[in-house]
């Protein structure tokens, strides 16, 4: 970024190689700089790029900015308002960790109707996230960031008993004890871009743990018992959304509700052939003899993994199959199940929140 010079253009590019060295990073650009001005005000920027990578105390944050602690607490307080930053308190103290773009200040910018232009932030992210090489660089890592979640009352009976927990999205909210429920960050960006999505936009996003506590805190989400997110849950299967969570075997802290016209990570698998979401333990199975040919499923995949086939049954395409269930759920005939792989997934422990909590806890921050 070469025409980047001088106070306040150098708080920005600071800003951004410092989110560039989160696990997820960004790829710096043009698009991202003005995203980050319409976010950030230039103090906000300047203290965001001291912020180490671990959460510290306001007294460490304030002295890495060369600011008093007042002055310090009511930056971070506004920046926590706006979803720049994360506030966690712990035992008296409050710990602060700098929001990364997914899952972050993106989801949070979009969650609330007011603040900046909205408008014009979604423009950028459109043009952001629409770089091939800001996808590969958020959606292409080995281990991938969300999973799918199968539509469990699909599955033959047989195989239902093989379903563990983590894989249950009713088991993960029952196990959470209630969450929160926020706008469609996804679709609220569709909205300002006008393209408005026939899904549901507002209380549909999950937020679940601690993660939830602090999007109420802040306003982004409103409570939300285990009963009305399950019923949430259970409208998403009947409109046919694809449901996934983090890629975590342990709390999960989002559950998503997601349709292909404006689900970034879906998105990314259709016009990218980036493996942005990892595929559940189950694949379709079409039984030839049972299929009417009604093309249902074809219609209902939100991944255009099915492709209809004259005179024979649809054709799976199993780079794009992410295992969701949706088209078994539209079958009319049963002919379409899901079968359990041999070879089935486990998604890693949450260990990066757990050795915070811990660290926190033992102030090791």
């Amino acid at each position: 970024m070469g025409h980047m010079a001088g106070g306040k253009e150098e708080a920005y590019q600071a800003l951004a190689e410092r989110l560039s060295r989160f696990p997820v990073g960004v790829v710096i650009n043009d698009t991202l700089m003005s995203i980050l001005k319409l976010l950030y005000e230039e103090n906000e920027a300047a203290v965001g790029s001291k912020f180490p990578l671990k959460p510290r105390p306001l007294a460490e944050i304030a002295d890495l900015a060369g600011m008093n602690q007042e002055k310090a607490s009511a930056l971070l307080n506004n920046m926590a308002q706006k979803g720049l930053v994360v506030d966690i308190p712990r035992k008296g103290t409050t710990y602060y960790m700098l929001s990364p773009v997914v899952v972050g200040f993106f989801e949070y910018s979009l969650m609330r109707a007011d603040g900046v232009s909205i408008k014009e932030l979604s423009s950028l992210y459109e043009q952001y996230f629409k770089d091939k090489s800001v996808v590969e660089e958020i959606f292409g890592a080995d281990t991938r960031m969300f999973r799918a979640l199968i539509y469990e009352k699909y599955i033959p009976e047989l195989v239902q008993t093989e379903v563990l927990d983590y894989e249950k999205a009713e088991a993960v909210i029952r196990d959470s004890g209630g969450g929160g429920l926020s706008l469609c960050a996804c679709r609220h960006k569709n909205y300002h871009l006008g393209k408005p999505c026939k899904y549901p936009m507002e209380d549909i996003c999950t937020s679940l743990g601690r993660p939830a506590e602090w999007l109420l805190r802040h306003g982004f989400a409103r409570q939300a018992s285990v009963d009305e997110l399950l019923q949430n849950l259970e409208r998403s299967h009947r409109l046919g959304l694809v449901i996934t969570c983090d890629n975590v075997i342990d709390e999960p802290a989002y559950i998503c509700h997601c349709c292909g016209c404006c689900c970034g990570p879906l998105q990314a698998i259709k016009e990218y052939r980036v493996s942005a979401v990892q595929p559940s333990n189950f694949l379709p199975e079409i039984d030839p003899d049972a299929c009417l040919g009604c093309d249902s499923c074809v219609d209902a995949c939100h991944l255009d993994a099915l492709e209809a086939a004259p005179a024979a049954e649809p054709l799976l395409k199993k780079e794009l199959c992410i295992g969701c269930g949706v088209c078994a759920s539209v079958c009319p005939s049963g002919a379409l199940q899901m079968a359990r792989l041999e070879d089935s997934y486990t998604p890693p422990q949450n260990k990066m929140a757990q050795l915070i909590n811990i660290a926190i806890e033992r102030n090791r921050f």
